[in-house]
């Protein structure tokens, strides 16, 4: 879990390392050194910065998350996991702004990754019914609670529902 930067820099000193261990001739070291620096240029792909933007988001500092998830020149790289996860956490900072449409892109995205748990995947149904709902979509908000309902889900998340459905019997 390092920034871009932070990752340059550990892959500097490595490298430095690494050319001194050859110097001396010590190669199983060299061999440790290369594979490390190996994973830092893997997880730099595969990881990314999506753990870091998460702490941020759940810390309330949203600008600081878009910067590490911004960080991420191409999100199709990522792992299958953490894509969910850094398009969720996108969702959300669109919809904290009130970028309904571009949240709604982020959710569907994420909707089609694995998530944690099927609690953060109805949680993602949910935004997109909520989304829908602002929208006067009902049958799209339906459709979403109702898919939202086939998935172990705690008990805040189905007073959610519950209030999603009282509102599209409104609607």
């Amino acid at each position: 879990m390092f920034t871009k930067k932070a990752r340059l820099w550990v892959i500097g000193i490595a490298i430095l390392l690494l050319g001194w261990t050859i110097i001396q001739q010590v190669y199983e070291i060299s061999a440790a050194i290369g594979i490390g620096i190996a994973l830092l240029i893997w997880g730099y792909f595969r990881e990314g910065t999506v753990v870091m933007a998460a702490r941020e988001f759940h810390a309330k500092n949203y600008d600081e998350a878009e910067v590490l998830l911004k960080e991420i020149e191409d999100p199709d790289r990522l792992g299958k996991h953490r894509r969910g996860f850094y398009e969720f956490i996108y969702g959300n900072l669109e919809l904290h702004r009130h970028n309904y449409d571009e949240a709604e892109k982020h959710f569907q995205i994420a909707s089609k990754f694995p998530l944690r748990n099927q609690n953060d995947k109805a949680i993602v149904l949910v935004h997109l019914a909520n989304i829908n709902l602002r929208k006067k979509d009902v049958e799209r908000a339906r459709a979403y609670v109702e898919m939202a309902k086939t998935y172990k889900i705690s008990l805040r998340v189905k007073d959610i529902i519950a209030k999603i459905e009282s509102e599209i019997k409104k609607a």
